[in-house]
């Protein structure tokens, strides 16, 4: 029945046939409806607007079809702070979903790995710091990140209040800004910014702006808005234990606060139009288009190709690319995220007390010319060296997933049961950085979720073992590393191969 229908209905018979049914019937029947369908819904008539407002159970029913949270999790977000199921819904469905994933920028600077996940009524985006694997391996699951941002739910209507992390003089700070606009649902390029307050006029987008108006319009900016924010709160983003919930509870109203009154008399907007005097055209018409301004976070979407799962990024921009992640499936078992090191049995330290570096793995599937089938690319984005050795983007591997190897695997199993073999090729020293070559392997899977990539000329192993990064942090196997400065923390921008984040770790 449409909305047109339904009208009519109401018109005529003066009552609509579905406020007839029992709200549990109602809200069964709306798991057939998106959001957006039931929000039309209630246009019909204003009893069914009403309905629509006020009935908890149609928008728990929204909040589980989302996906975005665990049912648990949707419960315990509504009970312990945000008003109603429709709020929480609206921040699933416009924050969670489209942000939740793995983001990326740069090709060679190691660091520049921004996992969004969902946190503490909030998004939270965390910087997976290049390390070593811990003395048990890979299997420990432990991992060191620093945090980038989070955008908060409001606890009446779902909207939200954004704030970027950093290090300032005094430690760890926030920078109160916003989200500009609607996040796109199919986002895959977020950008920070410098906004004016209230337009005036039509101005130069900030993205227009030469490479050091956008720096130093950022720095100008967070000198100005940031506040300090002391231990243990800067580093608990996300509850590890039931009894965190108090705590998080505080940090949140006292963020929500500063956002919306400010603290220490630290502005959310600066007045930056001193910047105009030096003659340049369109840095003039960026400041006229405002009397103050403030940061922003700008989640879009750009049409851009890739190469091995890697997107092809404009490396000048203050700006996060998402790696697209496909749901398992049948024919695609190991897509996902995975972590990896040398070594065998998998990631375990033997003679090297030091352990051997960290890799974070993006597997993905391409179709192949050979038989027209399929191959498994395995891309490296993360590289826990202190120096990198190849580009973040480089294909650590790629195998023809239809096209088993007889190749025996070189070492004692381990106990571990190995159920199949394919054949492949993987990197090596080649032509250099720029150019790495390949040599033949075998990528063998073994039994619990774990790989191993063999080359057969030297009988190096690479082994891999899928990551729930949200379980990780979740359990707190995290190890919070202090950010960097602002700017330079939301999107790492260094030249160099080095890990900028030696000093902290």
């Amino acid at each position: 029945m449409t909305i047109r229908e339904l009208r009519s209905e109401e018109s005529v018979g003066g009552t609509c046939l579905l406020l007839s049914l029992p709200e549990d019937v109602f809200a069964a029947t709306s798991r057939f409806l998106s959001p957006s369908d039931i929000c039309n819904l209630s246009l019909c008539c204003k009893s069914l607007c009403d309905l629509v407002d006020y009935s908890e159970k149609i928008w728990f029913v929204q909040c589980e079809l989302v996906k975005a949270l665990p049912l648990s999790e949707i419960v315990r977000w509504r009970r312990i702070g945000i008003s109603s199921y429709k709020a929480l819904c609206r921040f699933l469905v416009e924050v969670v979903s489209p942000l939740v994933g793995v983001w990326v920028h740069q090709e060679p600077e190691l660091g520049n790995v921004v996992y969004v996940m969902p946190g503490f009524l909030s998004v939270v985006g965390c910087r997976i710091i290049p390390q070593k694997v811990g003395p048990l391996g890979i299997q420990e699951g432990r991992v060191m990140w620093s945090p980038v941002f989070e955008i908060i739910c409001d606890h009446d209507d779902g909207s939200t209040k954004f704030f970027l992390h950093g290090r300032g003089r005094e430690g760890s700070c926030v920078y109160p800004g916003s989200v500009t606009g609607i996040i796109d649902k199919t986002c895959n390029v977020l950008s920070l910014e410098v906004e004016p307050s209230q337009e005036k006029k039509s101005g130069v987008p900030f993205q227009k702006l030469d490479d050091s108006d956008r720096r130093n319009l950022i720095e100008l900016v967070t000198s100005h808005v940031g506040v300090h924010v002391s231990e243990p709160l800067s580093g608990k983003l996300f509850p590890t234990r039931r009894e965190d919930e108090g705590m998080l509870l505080e940090r949140r109203t006292m963020l929500l606060k500063m956002h919306k009154f400010g603290k220490n008399h630290a502005p959310t907007q600066v007045d930056i139009n001193e910047m105009g005097a030096s003659p340049c055209v369109n840095r003039r018409r960026f400041l006229s288009a405002g009397d103050t301004f403030g940061l922003s976070l700008k989640a879009s979407y750009t049409e851009m190709s890739s190469y091995k799962g890697w997107p092809r990024m404009d490396l000048n921009r203050f700006c996060l690319h998402k790696l697209p992640i496909k749901s398992l499936g049948e024919d695609q078992e190991y897509a996902g995220l995975w972590g990896g090191t040398f070594g065998w049995p998998p990631g375990r330290c033997n003679e090297d007390k030091t352990g051997h570096a960290f890799y974070l793995l993006m597997l993905s599937y391409e179709e192949s010319r050979k038989n027209n089938g399929k191959r498994l690319v395995g891309t490296k984005i993360l590289e826990g060296n202190d120096f990198v050795q190849h580009p973040n983007g480089t294909p650590m591997f790629v195998v023809d997933i239809d096209t088993p190897s007889l190749e025996p695997f070189p070492f004692e199993a381990d106990g571990r049961d190995f159920q199949h073999c394919y054949k492949g090729k993987g990197i090596s020293n080649g032509y250099g950085f720029l150019y790495p070559g390949s040599k033949p392997g075998s990528l063998y899977v073994i039994s619990g979720d774990h790989l191993a990539f063999v080359w057969h000329g030297t009988k190096d192993v690479f082994t891999l073992k899928r990551l729930d990064l949200d379980q990780i942090m979740k359990k707190g196997f995290g190890l919070w590393v202090p950010p960097l400065p602002p700017g330079k923390n939301f999107t790492c921008m260094e030249t160099s191969y080095k890990n900028v984040f030696t000093k902290s770790v």
